[in-house]
C-alpha cells in the first residue's frame, strides 16, 4: 500500500514537472547571417554581388542592447544589462534566450544596434563587452558597434581588402542606432542578416575603410538597420 502511495505521488510529481517546464517557455531570437539568397558562413567562400564582382566576408559581428518586447507600442517586457554581442563566425552567439519573458504576448522586438553613451564612458567591461572581444578602440572612442571585413575584387585597397568599424558616441559622431522589427506572437523570433544590400550601398572601389568615429561612420550605421528584418 505504502510503495502504491509513493508510486502515485511521484506520478503527480513527474506531471507537475512537466505542466511547470511547458509554462517556463522561453523566448530566444535566432539571428540567421545571409548574403542575398545564400547563407553567410565564416569559411572564406566568394559571393556574387549584383553587377557580378566577387566579394569573401571575413569579420561581421556588431551588438545589440536594450532588448524590449512590446505589444501594441507598449513595452511589456525589458532586458536588463543587455548586452549580446553576435558574431557569425560563432554559432552559439547566433541565438539568445530571454530569461524571464515567458508567457509574454508581444508583436514588437526593440533593440540598440551598437553601445549606449553611459555604457561607453564607464570603460571596458566584461562578458560580452570584454575588450578581449575585439570590439574596443580607447577610452575616447568607446566600442565598435558593428565590424565588417572582407575583400573584393573592387576594392583598391592592398590585398582588395576593406575594414568598416563602426562606432563613435559623442556628438556629433554618436553612431548607436534604434531598430524595431514587427513579429508574430510566439515565442521564438527569427531574424534574418542580409548585409547584401547594405555593401552594394557602398562604393568599395572608393570608399573601403572606416576605423575611428566620423560622418561616414553615422551614415553606414543608419543604413545598416536595413540589413534586419524578420522572417
Amino acid at each position: 500500500m505504502k510503495l502504491r502511495c509513493v508510486f502515485i505521488l511521484l506520478i503527480f510529481a513527474f506531471k507537475s514537472f512537466l505542466a511547470l517546464a511547458q509554462t517556463e517557455q522561453k523566448t530566444s531570437i535566432v539571428f540567421h547571417p545571409m548574403f542575398g539568397n545564400s547563407i553567410l558562413t565564416p569559411n572564406n567562400l566568394f559571393y556574387t554581388l549584383s553587377k557580378g564582382d566577387s566579394i569573401q566576408i571575413e569579420a561581421f559581428k556588431f551588438y545589440i542592447s536594450a532588448i524590449e518586447l512590446l505589444k501594441d507600442d507598449k513595452i511589456v517586457w525589458k532586458e536588463e544589462n543587455s548586452f549580446h554581442l553576435i558574431d557569425f563566425a560563432d554559432d552559439k552567439s547566433l541565438t539568445i534566450v530571454i530569461a524571464g519573458a515567458s508567457n509574454i504576448i508581444y508583436n514588437t522586438i526593440r533593440f540598440n544596434l551598437g553601445i549606449d553613451s553611459l555604457t561607453n564612458v564607464s570603460g571596458a567591461m566584461g562578458g560580452d563587452l570584454d575588450p578581449t572581444k575585439g570590439m574596443y578602440w580607447t577610452w575616447q572612442s568607446g566600442y565598435v558597434n558593428l565590424k565588417l571585413e572582407g575583400r573584393s575584387n573592387v576594392c583598391k585597397s592592398r590585398n582588395n581588402a576593406f575594414q568598416f568599424h563602426l562606432g563613435g558616441y559623442q556628438y556629433p559622431f554618436n553612431a548607436l542606432q534604434k531598430v524595431i522589427l514587427k513579429v508574430e506572437e510566439n515565442k521564438k523570433v527569427d531574424i534574418v542578416l542580409d548585409i547584401k544590400n547594405f555593401i552594394e550601398s557602398i562604393d568599395l572601389s572608393q570608399q573601403n575603410q572606416i576605423m575611428s568615429p566620423s560622418k561616414q561612420a553615422v551614415s553606414l550605421s543608419e543604413k545598416a538597420v536595413e540589413i534586419f528584418r524578420v522572417e
